[in-house]
């Protein structure tokens, strides 16, 4: 009786590891996807960023050129720059793109632009330009020192 007991003994442990051990590869298996994952994710935000850090240079370089108004680069500018989550003494530095930003963001963009009626476009484009100049050498100066800045 007592050899049918250790044998029984013997089956019931190598069984239970052998459960563990088939657990131990999933574990692994799980944590080594994981990984992969967590890769994958970090070289996914470091390509949105080397992106964004992209776009800033050529919107700022557009400014500088005068290839697109003021306003639509302090936009995207602004924007990009809040996809980082810099520190404040750097959002202040480059504190004229917000600036413009919140000065314009009454005035319709892309559809609801285009629903507006010819004499109510005049009128906001009159006051965007005027708004362009007041913010101008400003936007025009963080232009400048964003260039060649990565975030």
């Amino acid at each position: 009786m007592n050899m049918w007991l250790i044998i029984v003994a013997v089956v019931v442990v190598v069984a239970l590891l052998a459960v563990a051990g088939y657990y131990l590869l999933q574990v692994r298996e799980l944590n080594a996807r994981r990984a992969a994952q967590r890769k994958e994710v970090e070289r996914f935000a470091i390509e949105k960023r080397e992106h964004a850090n992209l776009s800033i240079q050529i919107i700022a370089g557009s400014l500088s050129e005068d290839q697109m108004t003021l306003t639509e680069g302090a936009i995207r500018i602004s924007k990009l720059l809040d996809t980082f989550g810099l520190e404040p003494a750097v959002l202040e530095e480059f504190t004229a793109f917000h600036q413009l930003t919140r000065a314009t963001e009454h005035i319709p963009i892309m559809d609801a632009w285009k629903q507006l009626k010819t004499k109510q476009k005049l009128v906001l484009d009159k006051e965007r330009t005027e708004l362009e100049v007041v913010h101008k050498e400003f936007v025009l100066d963080a232009a400048k020192r964003i260039k060649g800045r990565t975030f």
